[in-house]
């Protein structure tokens, strides 16, 4: 089986495309990271993970499946960054689809969904190594059970989350801790940290468990 993973360079997964090219490698799986659609053709698997590029109809009818994985039950919650925007709104089990990419947004039929259960203390990178690990765990999942899985159509309402931006990252000052831990807790440190304006001056917030080096 040949198996395709692409990413978008110099971002978050990266280093975990890499962790699961290894992992598929050793159970004999052949695979390439790729950061560009363009040149990927006659695969059995494609996985689109982490990739922020538009892909149109013409790529994905060059493979056999284009398998994407959304943070979300779909079809609640497509769209962009649904693990944050459902930490926002206080959820602490997160359900994650596994579907195949279609001219759609986020509406092809799934094989698997899954639930990361999280404690709601987690901070950014630690959220983003618990959404990478579900993603492996589920890339590894189909392959393996490849043959038995079978296609199921999304039913229900679907809902949408629009994109991020650095100005979500705005505290208001006048909400206690307690209630502005969620955005804290999502917001990275490096870019794009939390802060908040006191008589018109931009204040920095950066936040770190005791247990971090």
């Amino acid at each position: 089986m040949k198996i395709a993973i692409l990413t978008t360079a110099n971002q978050w997964f990266e280093p975990y495309a890499l962790k699961l090219q290894d992992l598929l490698r050793h159970r004999r799986f052949d695979s390439q990271i790729y950061n560009f659609h363009e040149r990927i053709s006659g695969y059995d698997v494609v996985f689109i993970l982490s990739y922020h590029r538009i892909i149109d109809k013409e790529f994905l009818i060059k493979n056999r499946h284009n398998i994407v994985i959304h943070a979300s039950d779909l079809p609640r919650g497509s769209g962009w960054s649904p693990m944050f925007w459902q930490i926002l709104e206080g959820k602490n089990d997160i359900v994650f689809t596994l579907f195949e990419a279609n001219s759609g947004v986020d509406s092809g039929d799934y094989y698997l969904k899954e639930t990361l259960k999280l404690s709601g203390l987690e901070l950014n990178d630690e959220l983003r190594e618990l959404q990478a690990n579900m993603c492996i765990e589920m890339s590894l999942k189909f392959i393996i059970n490849y043959k038995n899985l079978t296609p199921i159509k999304q039913i229900g309402e679907r809902t949408f989350y629009p994109k991020r931006s650095p100005k979500d990252s705005q505290l208001d000052p006048n909400l206690s801790l307690n209630e502005l831990f969620n955005q804290l807790r999502i917001a990275s440190n490096d870019e794009y940290p939390a802060y908040f304006y006191k008589d018109k001056k931009k204040f920095i917030l950066k936040i770190y468990s005791q247990d971090e080096n």
